[in-house]
């Protein structure tokens, strides 16, 4: 069930405040938009930036005066008909107390009009007494086909800019998309981007490029580690039976594994005293199986 699959059934089992907390906001507004047409309801937006507008066409002028977040949750309120309303950013402004007080009554008049707010946040900081009326969303990472529709619309777009060579494998491909797994859509477009820019050329030799970049991504997380792996698994000498076995699953995460219901290896436990070698260990199995290598370190 995809996103717009699981909005529906939360409009549909008469949740009338729905919270989304991410930084995919162009995502989410496309998600809500389909979500209204398929329901047949009407889309409002808000934005302090410009007020209050129809949600359906993205050059729709604002309408005067609805800029506040008070006067802005009162035209809303108006709403007759089934709609879905979407604010953006007003976590920050419910501080004001007659803010506040505004969303409580359109919260309040949604329940009985039966039209749904969507408060749409880049940071999760709403009151308590506003998440206590609130159905929390979540968006999902894109799957593995969304993100290889991704990579072609970025590579198309970036094209259209400047010509680029593409000389990527079905493998190399694959490995790429692996790698953009956890990332967010935004984050991947830009990964595929910042890979190609360079040297204008797409291939398998960008897999370490969009390895690195997620790297840095990851890194400005600040709760996981990246660890630089060797490039090629023969520059790590000995460990022979782990090679081995290294080379025979890594056809695990292929998609024609997936195809065949074949399990991809879930983890390797690893013994030993300081200096045996297991984090050279760890690099190994990154390294053969083109995965990026984090540590999380609790202690």
């Amino acid at each position: 069930m995809n996103d717009t699959e699981r909005f529906k059934k939360l409009i549909e089992g008469g949740d009338c405040c729905i919270s989304i907390v991410t930084y995919e906001e162009r995502f989410v507004l496309d998600t809500i938009r389909q979500a209204a047409i398929d329901l047949k309801q009407g889309l409002w937006i808000w934005s302090v930036a410009g007020g209050v507008k129809e949600g359906f066409l993205t050059d729709s002028p604002y309408i005067a005066d609805t800029e506040t977040p008070t006067a802005g949750l009162r035209y809303l309120a108006e709403t007759e008909q089934a709609s879905i309303c979407v604010v953006l950013d007003l976590a920050e402004h419910l501080k004001a107390c007659s803010v506040l007080r505004a969303l409580r009554n359109l919260i309040d008049r949604f329940e009985q009009l039966g039209n749904t707010l969507v408060m749409l946040d880049c940071n999760d900081t709403l009151p308590e007494v506003v998440k206590s009326y609130t159905k929390p969303f979540e968006i999902s990472f894109p799957s593995q086909q969304e993100l290889i529709e991704i990579v072609r619309k970025t590579l198309l777009r970036s094209h259209r800019k400047t010509p680029i060579e593409i000389g990527i494998t079905k493998k190399g491909l694959d490995t790429i998309v692996r790698n953009l797994r956890g990332l967010t859509r935004r984050q991947a477009e830009r990964v595929i981007t910042d890979t190609v820019i360079e040297d204008k050329r797409f291939s398998d030799n960008d897999i370490n490029r969009v390895i690195a970049s997620k790297r840095g991504i990851i890194q400005r997380g600040g709760l996981l580690e990246y660890i630089e792996t060797p490039l090629d698994l023969s520059e790590i000498g000995g460990m022979r039976r782990l090679k081995k076995w290294l080379n025979q699953r890594k056809g695990a995460f292929s998609p024609e594994a997936s195809a065949f219901s074949l399990e991809a290896p879930r983890g390797v436990l690893m013994l030993g005293v300081q200096g045996a070698g297991k984090s050279l260990c760890a690099k190994a199995i990154a390294t053969a199986w083109h995965q990026p290598l984090l540590r999380l370190d609790p202690g």
